[in-house]
């Protein structure tokens, strides 16, 4: 709050004091009042028109640049009513009641939102598990029933993998009160994983290789299975047609973390693509060009991930292979 803003905030006032000023020199020259005694009357009027001026504008001043510190100071700007205290002047009284009746009013309108949010994803979640049950007894149709043929099952298995994207980009909002951190094997989380997508992976005579899957990272394992089941989606999705599919998964260790890379030998990624996969709906020139995409795994991955403490990257090189680089930090917390 400047002074200057203040003084011109108020001009009228000027413009008022300035005319009664002239006013009581003509009044009182035009009585023969002694100059001395004009001096005294002008000076004690204009003591009374700047006393109350400057202590209005102080306490103002300290009012406004303190509510301006503290706004500047806060992430969440709509906190500001819960800092802010009620001032000694009328209008700044006026200013916090209305602030504090919107911030009521946005409150509410929140906590609306709020429920239907939590009640679209709960129906979500119960329509997921409905759809699964059917799939599921598709699936086991087509293991009974091999003459069924490969492109039904691999047809299955795409909405399967679907399916489960939903469920789980439902859930990711809240995934942290989910989250039950501990120390599991790698091979154990991609052994899982493998054996999940074996039926899809015989099918299309993909081979697997692993090595250093004995390492113990600090992770939730349903997440982080999740996870490596959409890379291993995403494998069999951008496969090359021109060779075998071969997925290389492996863990080394590095300074005090261990990175896990998923490579294979698909169609890759275009390099001014990279950098954009991981935002949300991207689908980038090998979502037109070849297999359909909704943009959302790579981006459920990413956010899955950073909300696990987890960091990730990708690697890649157009027409030869993709490295998904997962780094699993080392954490004593969670020993604890």
């Amino acid at each position: 709050m400047t002074f200057g803003k203040f003084v011109r905030d108020r001009w009228l006032g000027f413009i008022v004091y300035v005319t009664v000023l002239i006013m009581i020199f003509i009044f009182c020259r035009a009585y023969r009042v002694l100059n001395q005694a004009i001096i005294i009357i002008e000076l004690l009027y204009t003591a009374a028109f700047f006393v109350p001026f400057l202590w209005d504008y102080f306490r103002k001043k300290i009012f406004y640049d303190k509510l301006i510190a503290q706004i500047d100071g806060l992430d969440k700007k709509y906190l500001i009513c819960e800092m802010m205290q009620e001032p000694s002047f009328y209008e700044g009284q006026v200013l916090c009641g209305i602030l504090e009746e919107g911030n009521k009013s946005m409150a509410e309108h929140v906590a609306e939102y709020r429920k239907q949010s939590n009640d679209f994803r709960e129906y979500i979640e119960t329509w997921v598990h409905e759809v699964k049950i059917p799939v599921a007894s598709m699936r086991l149709m087509c293991h009974n029933y091999p003459e069924i043929g490969e492109k039904v099952i691999e047809q299955l298995k795409l909405v399967d993998d679907d399916v489960n994207n939903v469920l789980f980009y439902a859930r990711s909002e809240n995934a942290h009160k989910d989250y039950m951190i501990k120390e599991v094997t790698l091979q154990k989380m991609f052994g899982n994983v493998a054996i999940a997508n074996r039926v899809a992976l015989q099918l299309m005579d993909a081979s697997l290789k692993t090595e250093g899957l004995n390492q113990v990272v600090l992770t939730d394992n349903k997440w982080m299975e999740f996870i490596l089941g959409q890379l291993m989606s995403n494998s069999m999705k951008y496969r090359s047609l021109d060779r075998p599919l071969e997925i290389s998964v492996y863990a080394k260790k590095v300074e005090n973390a261990i990175e896990l890379h998923f490579m294979d030998n698909g169609i890759g990624i275009a390099a001014a693509d990279i950098s954009r996969v991981w935002d949300k709906t991207f689908t980038g020139e090998n979502g037109r060009n070849g297999a359909k995409s909704t943009g959302m795994g790579l981006y459920i991955v990413k956010n899955l991930c950073i909300q696990l403490g987890h960091g990730i990257r990708i690697i890649s090189e157009k027409g030869k292979y993709t490295d998904v680089v997962i780094t699993f930090v080392n954490n004593d917390f969670y020993k604890m």
